[in-house]
């Protein structure tokens, strides 16, 4: 499993949010780089984005593209992007970066 994962629940459904893209960057020298992307699977998780040892020390970024979820599902959201910035100060440990997300608000914490 990837050190960095993630798990979208949509609050609005009280279910996982499949389908839903996203972007992991991390800051460099000049901006962001993107390291990997993929898509919540039928439990809103993405387990794979990093390759084992992969992680190192930085400060990433993980974009929710969530105008298109809610798109697909013809429901109107306020945000049609989340991101959320985060930093890694030690490479071993496994950061789980949970989204709760509803059409109008969202919420996320460090996870196990």
């Amino acid at each position: 499993m990837s050190q960095i994962t993630t798990h979208v629940l949509d609050t609005s459904l009280g279910r996982p949010a499949a389908g839903v893209a996203i972007i992991l960057e991390i800051q460099k020298t000049g901006g962001w780089h993107e390291i990997s992307k993929g898509a919540t699977d039928a439990d809103g998780r993405l387990r794979h984005l990093l390759e084992p040892g992969a992680l190192v020390a930085g400060i990433y970024r993980l974009t929710f593209e969530t105008g298109i979820y809610f798109h697909a599902r013809k429901i109107h959201g306020l945000y049609p992007q989340i991101t959320i910035v985060f930093q890694v100060d030690d490479a071993k440990e496994h950061y789980h970066i949970p989204l709760l997300l509803g059409p109008y608000g969202y919420s996320t914490y460090r996870g196990s």
